[in-house]
């Protein structure tokens, strides 16, 4: 008999069980899809070059540990069929059926619906799940066709975690229905929020804001304490005094407010403690931004511990934007009463008000959350494209040998070998070579030997001849030379102020072998690899070769490009060869490193399909997680104002001002969060790109950043639009549904 009344209660209530299957099938589809490549049975044809095994692994975690987000999701929508079938668990109690059966017969629904998202969703992700794989293969820069491909043990994981997830929400809505009193549930949609003025979770806020502002403010006197230099820049100067005098003006006036005007309560200062927070803002800010255009020495803990301070701030301010635009529209209605009363505005403001203690907690963290997922949606491809611009140039030679003489204090300790192990490997298993150089790096002048200071480390020097091997290596036209003459050759990172500034204060140079003048064709910026250059350095001189022979060689470098790719199995077998010949860092101080173009491609490639599909399966979870609590919250509202409407239509107001009374609520409930969270999310994302503008120009490009980003705010948008109607859409119907009594 029960079985009989649970699958009628399902047929009968499907309607409401709509956004709960759409919403735990659009779960399903998404775990499934992107975790289908992590298969065991997933075996796509990217070449002998490649391992596929770091990167299923690696899938394999990222995404489940992001999927565990999507419990709160599961939690949430239980939630809300929970609550707007309350009234109709009363009646079943009042009929004389035990609250412990209506909680099994409610459980046994939402397991059954939920199984039919998870055989929907396993469908659907062996649909989208070509989408990852299209976008794998080109990565690899392989040729895409489309298949139809079920995995036994991607459909196990995903049923399994389903199943584990449903069953632990189904025990929290059971528990929850035996221990609801009948009169709760009756009157449960007839219920309002606490008073504004009760909520204490901004205070709490604020607190916690204080005491980062204090944290701030002994980080600041630490640093000039440590790092101050009177010869600094204006702008340097300014960073320096305002990270102590901003974040002590906060603290000073937070106190002044606290003792002078207690009376007038903590509310009235959010305010002025928002304003603050944006300064405090701006000062962290320059601290990352000023690091590297000023070559400050600081560590990158004090990068990361300013970056925390930024996004304190921001949150803090988010905060108090959302809460103070609730107290706005308290106050817009107790002092403005032309528009009180102006048509259904007092409507209006009743049905804002009397859930806005609730929902201003909600949007906060919604708003929040929101300006995580557009960060990630725009930043994911900015980083893979800066990951592999930077590959075209670490992946220059099919392998790549080079040495560091940091920590080398005696000069006969260099090396000077020609790296012949790898001769003998290349020999051994048939691997010919189209390019093979072999050069030494040499400094100007033998004393600059000693100059080991970070950042100040002395230009290194190529001849001539070998640059002009490498130049051939690569496709570049050579170079020449007169005999007194030198030139550059820079980083495509490097900014064309410091090359310009660089050029003009070096336009003669000092070496042992005499003075050289600046060239003509004063420098050379094609890509060439970054071993070529000392550390701490985006320039390296090219000498003539007498003047070379004259010179200490410091460093020894082997560039090959092999006829045809070395396969993964062999580039590995010669990195531990050479690693075992040839140590990261001997007992002499040299430091030793080979790099293969296979092994760079596979790792960075895998690296890079990981993170980016990661950051975008992420964003999509918490867009959709935010966009469902949004359309549930309201389309909750909708049941619980069904009778409020009813009213307005029997005093005779038209349909078409219902529809547009409507629209204004979504329009704030909605409006709100995503427009503060697509401000802050594009704060965040022009300080994070011009923080990496060089890296941008170097290996991205403006105009494929900016297609980029289009793209994603394009797809950002249509999902906002397409969530906000389908909302708009059922909330107007559920309003005009009479079925019920209210």
């Amino acid at each position: 008999m029960y079985a009989k009344l649970i699958f009628k209660n399902a047929k009968r209530s499907v309607k409401d069980y709509l956004i709960y299957i759409v919403t735990m099938t659009i779960c399903v589809t998404l775990f499934y899809s992107f975790l289908s490549i992590s298969s065991e049975y997933y075996q796509p044809d990217i070449g002998s070059e490649y391992d596929f095994t770091l990167l299923s692994d690696g899938m394999k975690v990222a995404i489940c540990l992001i999927t565990l987000c999507l419990l709160f999701l599961i939690r949430f929508v239980n939630h809300y069929m929970l609550r707007s079938r309350q009234k109709e668990f009363a009646v079943q109690a009042i009929m004389g059926m035990e609250q412990k059966t209506i909680a099994g017969l409610f459980f046994a629904e939402t397991l059954i619906m939920g199984m039919i998202s998870i055989v929907l969703g396993i469908f659907l992700g062996a649909f989208c799940s070509q989408f990852i794989t299209a976008m794998l293969l080109t990565s690899y820069g392989k040729d895409y066709a489309l298949t139809w491909t079920l995995f036994p043990d991607t459909i196990l994981l995903t049923i399994g975690f389903f199943t584990l997830s449903f069953l632990a929400v189904g025990m929290f809505n059971t528990r929850a229905i035996r221990k609801t009193r009948i009169i709760d549930m009756l009157s449960a949609d007839r219920e309002n929020d606490p008073e504004l003025k009760k909520s204490r979770w901004i205070a709490a806020a604020s607190v916690l804001f204080e005491i980062f502002t204090a944290w701030a403010l002994v980080a600041g006197i630490n640093k000039i304490v440590f790092y101050y230099d009177s010869r600094f820049a204006l702008p340097v100067k300014i960073m320096f005094w305002g990270n102590i005098f901003v974040p002590a003006a906060t603290l000073i006036w937070s106190v002044w407010r606290l003792i002078a005007k207690r009376k007038a309560g903590f509310y009235t200062s959010l305010p002025v403690l928002s304003g603050f927070s944006v300064l405090n803002a701006l000062m962290a800010a320059s601290v990352p931004l000023f690091t590297n255009k000023y070559y400050l020495s600081w560590g990158t803990g004090t990068i990361n511990q300013y970056m925390m301070f930024i996004l304190i701030d921001l949150l803090f301010f988010i905060c108090a934007l959302i809460y103070l635009t609730g107290n706005f529209i308290v106050a817009w209605k107790e002092k403005s009463p032309e528009h009180r009363y102006h048509n259904e505005n007092l409507f209006f403001f009743g049905q804002i008000i009397s859930k806005l203690n609730t929902t201003s907690k909600t949007m906060t963290l919604i708003c929040i959350t929101l300006a995580l997922a557009i960060f990630l949606f725009i930043v994911a491809p900015i980083l893979t494209g800066w990951a592999s611009g930077y590959l075209d140039v670490r992946s220059m030679y099919d392998v790549q040998v080079f040495s560091r003489y940091n920590n080398v204090y005696d000069e006969k300790y260099l090396p000077n070998g020609d790296y012949e192990m790898i001769t003998g490997f290349l020999a051994e298993h048939e691997i010919e070579t189209a390019y093979d150089c072999t050069f030494h790096l040499y400094l100007p002048e033998k004393a600059d030997f000693d100059n080991r200071v970070k950042y100040d480390f002395p230009i290194a020097a190529i001849s001539l001849s070998d640059y002009n091997i490498i130049r051939e290596m690569l496709g570049y036209e050579p170079v020449s030379l007169s005999e007194n003459e030198f030139t550059t050759h820079w980083q495509s990172i490097a900014a064309e102020e410091e090359k310009g500034s660089f050029l003009t204060e070096h336009t003669s140079v000092i070496t042992d072998a005499g003075e050289l003048t600046l060239a003509e064709h004063s420098y050379y910026e094609e890509a060439i690899g970054e071993t070529v250059y000392n550390s701490y350095t985006d320039v390296v001189y090219i000498f003539p070769d007498g003047v070379c022979e004259k010179l200490l060689p410091v460093m020894q470098n082997r560039y090959i490009v092999t006829e045809e790719t070395i396969s993964y199995s062999d580039a590995l077998e010669l990195e531990k060869i050479f690693t075992a010949e040839y140590p990261e860092q001997t007992d002499a101080g040299v430091s030793f490193g080979i790099r293969l173009s296979t092994l760079q491609i596979n790792s960075t490639k895998a690296g890079n399909f990981i993170l980016q599909t990661s950051m975008l399966y992420g964003a999509i979870v918490l867009m959709v997680i935010c966009l469902t609590v949004l359309s549930l919250q309201q389309l909750l509202d909708a049941g619980q104002y069904k009778y409020r409407f009813s009213v307005l239509r029997k005093l005779g107001v038209e349909e078409q001002r219902i529809t547009k009374l409507i629209l204004k609520q979504l329009g704030l409930w909605f409006g709100l969060p995503v427009i503060v969270a697509v401000v802050a999310a594009a704060v965040i994302i022009v300080y994070f790109i011009q923080t990496i503008s060089a890296e941008i120009s170097a290996y991205i490009g403006s105009g494929t950043l900016m297609l980029q980003l289009g793209a994603t705010a394009g797809i950002l948008a249509i999902l906002l639009i397409c969530y906000f109607i389908s909302t708009w859409i059922l909330f107007k119907s559920s309003i005009r549904n009479t079925g019920r009594t209210e």
